[in-house]
């Protein structure tokens, strides 16, 4: 089925996981988004996070296909083939959560379940907030509900970790820190701080680099950072509780984020489960495919709460 706020259809993509993936122009707030779909049945909506694509998903597709799930892989505004609006505030929060309720709400199902990573499970948490009527449940990977993030920031070694996200700020600067030697700060990202050596091929890589490179995409992705901060967004945002069904995998080695964000979280998720994998870092679906699918498969399964 055509998504009704589809502008056109591209040809089928080369199959990915051996499976055809095809790709739609999908109107969200205001922008349109390059969304690749493939398979039947309610729709699995994946949020990829910084500084990835719709292909962070690649090991993810083929089990959820096969279990009968339809998946839908949007480019984030800003990026890859996503149009790009030039502005600071098009970045703003609200909007990120407007594109994904106009996917959820063409998606001709009347729920969806959302998974989202990084920024992508930012997102995901805020649109949980925001549009419970449109969710069924909830998975987030390595993303901080910002609730606790905000309140950990000064009390533990969060804010060391979290040092780029102040570097980001200044006008310029990080654009030509992360594309200098072809986009080599970036291309180190991807090799060396994953915990499973060789997470990312040369061919993973590249194609991350290729989207980021195309012009205005890097300020689009670092203005996520610029926006979100510099508004009342996340506050308004992550103030309700989230009663969706909610499950939160987490790669213990992250560098970026550190484990104690999950400690209290219970208390703005009350419908919870984490599902920690020691071995693996912020890239967790992609260092540790088979358990991530393994947690997601069997959350996404379960009977509703209250079902017999």
């Amino acid at each position: 089925m055509q998504h009704p706020h589809a502008s056109r259809t591209a040809p089928l993509d080369k199959p990915l996981a051996g499976i055809d993936v095809r790709h739609e122009r999908i109107r969200g707030d205001g922008v349109e988004l390059h969304v690749a779909i493939t398979g039947d049945g309610p729709p699995v909506i994946l949020l990829h996070g910084f500084p990835e694509n719709w292909r962070s998903w690649q090991h993810q597709i083929a089990p959820l296909v096969a279990a009968g799930y339809s998946v839908w892989m949007p480019d984030l505004r800003g990026y890859n083939l996503s149009d790009m609006p030039p502005t600071r505030e098009a970045y703003r929060l609200r909007h990120l959560v407007a594109d994904v309720a106009m996917l959820a709400e063409g998606s001709g199902h009347p729920r969806v379940h959302l998974v989202g990573h990084d920024w992508g499970g930012i997102i995901a948490w805020a649109f949980a907030a925001a549009c419970p009527a449109l969710l069924d449940k909830l998975v987030i990977l390595n993303a901080p509900h910002m609730r606790i993030y905000r309140d950990k920031l000064w009390r533990s070694s969060q804010l060391l970790r979290s040092w780029y996200v102040l570097f980001f700020q200044l006008p310029f600067l990080p654009e030509r820190a992360l594309s200098q030697a072809n986009y080599r700060a970036v291309r180190r990202i991807f090799e060396k701080l994953p915990a499973r050596h060789g997470t990312f091929s040369a061919q993973d890589v590249d194609a991350y680099i290729d989207g980021l490179a195309r012009p205005g995409a890097l300020t689009a992705a670092l203005n996520y950072y610029r926006a979100g901060l510099r508004s009342g967004d996340l506050s308004r945002a992550f103030a309700a509780p989230i009663e969706a069904r909610t499950l939160v995998i987490w790669g213990e080695r992250d560098p970026a984020l550190g484990s104690y964000l999950l400690d209290g979280l219970e208390r703005f998720v009350p419908h919870l489960q984490v599902h920690r994998i020691p071995g693996a870092s912020h890239w967790v679906q992609n260092e540790a495919p088979d358990q991530v699918n393994r947690a997601l498969l069997d959350f996404l399964g379960q009977a509703p709460a209250g079902a017999a």
